[in-house]
Parts: structure tokens; sequence; C-alpha cells
């Protein structure tokens, strides 16, 4: 309420501009630690073990990405760098799969072009509007729910 005169207003807020206490790289945070999160337990050799997962580390595995917002595309963008395949994106208003996944780029460019949606994504082998929630139940090795509240049911 107070802003820059209250001496303890850098503490209270996230998502600050740095002028007023924010962090240079705000914009990508959330999903970067996403990322480190998946990258930390997948080089664990107890969790992966518990997943019957047959090897170390996020290369080659696929992922599922529930939001391609923030959290969402940077999280996707981090685990493409290490080898991680994109598969499934699913949006409040579109799905899209592929078998070889996704280059998050052009994913990324084309919804910016296209008001944030992934509806008529030329690269996806397969999409859909009616009931996209439904890719959340298709198989991959991890699912990221990176948007909805209380998407996981089972």
């Amino acid at each position: 309420m107070r802003g820059e005169q209250d001496i303890n207003f850098e503490g209270c807020a996230t998502g600050k501009y740095i002028g007023q206490g924010g962090i240079a790289g705000r914009t990508e945070s959330t999903g970067l630690g996403v990322y480190y999160c998946i990258r930390e337990l997948l080089n664990t050799q107890t969790f992966i073990d518990k997943c019957n997962d047959s090897k170390i580390g996020i290369d080659g595995k696929t992922f599922s990405i529930q939001g391609f917002g923030n959290v969402g595309y940077w999280a996707a963008k981090f685990l493409e760098r290490d080898g991680g395949k994109i598969t499934n994106i699913v949006e409040y208003n579109c799905a899209v799969y592929k078998a070889d996944g996704f280059d998050v780029e052009h994913v990324k460019e084309y919804m910016k072009n296209n008001n944030g949606s992934l509806v008529g994504y030329p690269e996806a082998d397969e999409s859909e509007t009616q009931n996209p929630l439904s890719f959340l139940e298709r198989e991959v090795d991890y699912l990221i729910p990176a948007a909805v509240e209380k998407s996981i049911h089972k």
C-alpha cells in the first residue's frame, strides 16, 4: 500500500520490477525452478527406481506439458535443451501431440502469432479442441501440470 516508502517493501511481493527490488530473470524463474526439480529427481537413482524408469537423466524421456505460459514454456525449453522430448502440449482450448517431440521455440512463436492459441498448429501429428484435457491421459514418461489447478484426479 505504501510501496517504496515502506522499508520492508522489497520482501513483501514477487514479480517486482528490478528497480523495486525484483530480480533479473523473473520471467523464466518459475519454469526454471520446475526444470531444476525435474532434473534433480531424474538424476536421483532412488527416484528413478521408484518410477520403474530405465535410466537416469532427462535425455530421451517424453513429457506432457499442461499449460504453455511462462511456467510450462520455460520448463519445456530447458527440458528440450537437455534432450527431453515434449510430445504433448495441453492448453485450455487445444492440445497437440507430436511423436518425435516439438520444437519448443517454434510452438511458442506460433502461439505468439496466433493470439495465444495452438489451434491449427501445423507441426502437430494430432490435435484436440473438444476435450484438450484428455491429452493429459496420454502415455508419456512424465507429466508437468503447469497451468490449471486440480487437473489430476486419478
